[in-house]
């Protein structure tokens, strides 16, 4: 199972690539690749930019997501939560893959709201962050990273539990941009900056209560 977890990803990359050239002939010269919050496009790029810019981002991101725990100064911490980080990569390269398929299928004329399809790929992004929080140990790269949970693994801990919850909450709440389009994206962003804050503040409240 470890090793479906760890392949699948280039497996992605892989299916991207072939996604990529199968479409190409029918893909337009300047490509459509960024739309506002109205669902509108307000953005292109030119095709070959358009077709291989997600996979090679996406195989530069595999050898990066592989390569952190080998530096990280807590890396024996990696093993506790390995599972959980590996199934995280797993869910992000799937949601990269989802965004190239939407890409190419608007270039190829099927017209859709963009930023309302992305409410429930960002929804389960920030779900299984929120799982993968709750069950992150201490290290450099993955989690709440501020210099209060840095410095105590009971500050760490608490502060992970309560984000865990609030990454969670945040995906059920930028759901509802399925419902309510216009506001997709401020059902997203609003959430994470709130969460974001009060995460920072309570890590630093509970190392003051610590020391």
């Amino acid at each position: 199972m470890n090793k479906i977890k760890i392949y699948f990803p280039l497996f992605i990359v892989v299916i991207s690539f072939i996604t990529g050239l199968y479409f190409s002939p029918r893909l337009p010269y300047l490509m459509a690749s960024h739309w506002g919050i109205n669902g509108q496009v307000n953005g292109y790029v030119s095709k070959n930019f358009g077709i291989y810019f997600m996979p090679v981002l996406s195989l530069f991101l595999y050898f990066l997501f592989r390569f952190l725990p080998s530096v990280d100064p807590y890396k024996k911490n990696f093993k506790e939560f390995q599972n959980y980080y590996n199934n995280f990569i797993c869910v992000i390269f799937s949601f990269l893959f989802y965004i190239y398929l939407l890409t190419i299928f608007w270039n190829l004329e099927y017209r859709f709201n963009m930023v309302q399809l992305l409410s429930p790929a960002l929804a389960v992004i920030f779900y299984y962050a929120g799982i993968l929080t709750q069950n992150a140990h201490r290290n450099w790269f993955v989690g709440i990273r501020t210099p209060w949970t840095l410095s105590s693994v009971t500050v760490w801990q608490k502060t992970h539990k309560l984000g865990g919850k609030l990454f969670k909450l945040t995906a059920l709440l930028s759901l509802f941009g399925l419902i309510i389009p216009q506001l997709a994206l401020y059902l997203l962003l609003v959430p994470v900056l709130l969460a974001t804050t009060i995460v920072f503040v309570y890590s630093y409240l509970e190392y003051q209560k610590e020391n």
